[in-house]
């Protein structure tokens, strides 16, 4: 086969040239447009189902909801493992599928469970299904603060979460962001004891009045004069004073309110944990990304959104995205390629052009690197792999046996094109080249899954030293078919 392949080559030298050219610019427009990241996608396709349970204890989130979850997802096709985790008010479920699996579906079996174990559950929990991730999927750690202080830090958790986090969102591929710390705004109704003793009213009450009062209602609508008018309740509140002023009950034909018996401001919700950058309080947004997104392209586009918002925010907002950058690390692997790329066409062009002294197997040498990676960017592309710090590494330990080989080859034409010209009946130069190829073909080619076993093709009858890799082997030439 590979005797064919190099006879077909030589006989149609300007098509093998036009292939090689649009090699290079189909696999170079290929190449820039394959995905990059740090890692490939190292884990099986995973659902994880999350479940808040507002004051259960571990071991109650274990027993009352991670168990009965557990239990009916343990039946689905394709499941290998269910593993969870229960902590205080908040339970975690895996559900680890076989490889291969399509996600979607998976996700589709994973809902239709959740409807059955629903009715399992405490009242008031609602599992949901986290968005697709993968083991790698946390890109980017942005920091939110305020640098003089003058910002209220419930004020800058309201940015991140309003402002900042859905104009992020929108951009495709990013799964989640997750903000940390600042403290969730909250209107808060801080009841006094006494007052309550002193109006008669209970603390149910003033929950019951919270909670019915802050809902808009329908009353229907009115024809009038060929004319639909709705009919509307607008009852929610949106300042502190509206709020004051919900009716809790009536003492002697008169309104009490809740300004009355409560003490109402704005505060934050009780903390399990805080954040902060450089020594001052901040909020933390994890961002991370879907799978099979492009880390690079992904983070560009974040650092353009976030450039925008600034010019919006007060001026002593800062937005840092800087903290954690997942796009440094990969271009640091890039660049350790590219650096290795060049010292290889450097060691070739010195080692070529020192020993044959020709400028021209020089640069043929050279055409094997840029040829051969855009071929392995074609087939990183039909197998849906993307350039991650592992192809890299490989792509970077290939050099030098691409290199090895194409100076064998070269070298060895070379010195018998020189040795033909020297004969009385100079052979034509692509028999030459041809039978040239030959000899040296099988020698950097694994034949029976060993180096250099294989035998050398020649001319029947005669015998010669060649040099293979350094080694010095004689061998019998046989005849090659024509």
């Amino acid at each position: 086969m590979l005797n064919a392949i190099i006879k077909w080559s030589l006989q149609n030298r300007l098509i093998v040239v036009a292939i090689a050219a649009l090699l290079l610019a189909w696999g170079g427009y290929v190449a820039y447009n394959l995905p990059v990241d740090v890692l490939p996608d190292l884990n099986k396709p995973t659902v994880t189902i999350m479940t808040e349970a507002e004051g259960l204890a571990p071991e109650e989130v274990e027993t009352l909801v991670s168990f009965p979850i557990e239990t009916a997802m343990n039946g689905l096709p394709g499941v290998e493992r269910v593993r969870s985790q229960s902590g205080i008010g908040l339970s975690i479920v895996y559900v680890e599928f076989d490889w291969g699996s399509e996600v979607y579906r998976n996700r589709q079996l994973v809902t239709e469970k959740l409807a059955q174990a629903g009715e399992q559950l405490p009242p008031g929990t609602a599992p949901f299904i986290a968005p697709i991730s993968s083991i790698m999927g946390e890109i980017l750690l942005v920091s939110v603060r305020s640098k003089t202080g003058k910002t209220d830090p419930l004020d800058v958790r309201t940015l991140a979460d309003w402002t900042i986090r859905p104009r992020l969102l929108t951009i495709p591929g990013i799964a989640q962001v997750i903000n940390i710390g600042g403290g969730v705004k909250q209107y808060q109704v801080l009841v006094t004891p006494e007052k309550l003793k002193q109006y008669g009213v209970t603390v149910e009450q003033v929950v019951a009045a919270l909670e019915k009062s802050n809902t808009n209602s329908t009353g229907g609508f009115i024809d009038a004069q060929s004319q639909e008018y709705l009919v509307r309740n607008l009852g929610r509140f949106y300042t502190v004073e509206e709020l004051k002023q919900t009716v809790v009950a009536y003492r002697n034909n008169t309104a009490i309110k809740v300004g009355d018996v409560a003490n109402v401001e704005f505060g934050a919700r009780i903390k399990r944990g805080d954040a902060g950058s450089n020594g001052t309080p901040a909020v933390i947004m994890s961002i991370q990304k879907q799978p099979g997104t492009s880390t690079l392209e992904l983070t560009t586009k974040i650092d353009e959104a976030l450039k925008e918002l600034q010019t919006n925010f007060p001026e002593d907002v800062e937005i840092n995205a800087n903290l954690f950058r997942q796009a440094n690390f990969i271009e640091t692997s890039i660049d350790n390629v590219i650096e290795a790329l060049r010292d290889g066409a450097i060691l070739v062009v010195i080692v070529l052009f020192l020993f044959l002294l020709n400028f021209r197997t020089t640069f043929i040498t050279l055409t094997a690197i840029p040829l051969s990676f855009v071929v392995t960017f074609l087939i990183f592309q039909a197998f849906g792999i993307s350039i991650n710090t592992m192809t890299l590494g490989g792509l970077a330990v290939a050099i030098g046996e691409l290199v090895d080989d194409a100076i064998v080859d070269v070298e060895n034409v070379f010195r018998r094109l020189r040795e033909n010209r020297q004969v009385e009946n100079p052979r034509p130069s692509l028999e030459v080249i041809y039978h040239a190829s030959l000899e040296i073909r099988s020698s950097i080619v694994f034949v029976d899954g060993r180096f250099h076993r294989c035998t050398i093709a020649g001319i029947s009858g005669q015998k010669s030293r060649t040099v293979l890799h350094g080694r010095r082997t004689q061998t019998n030439r046989r005849r090659v078919s024509q």
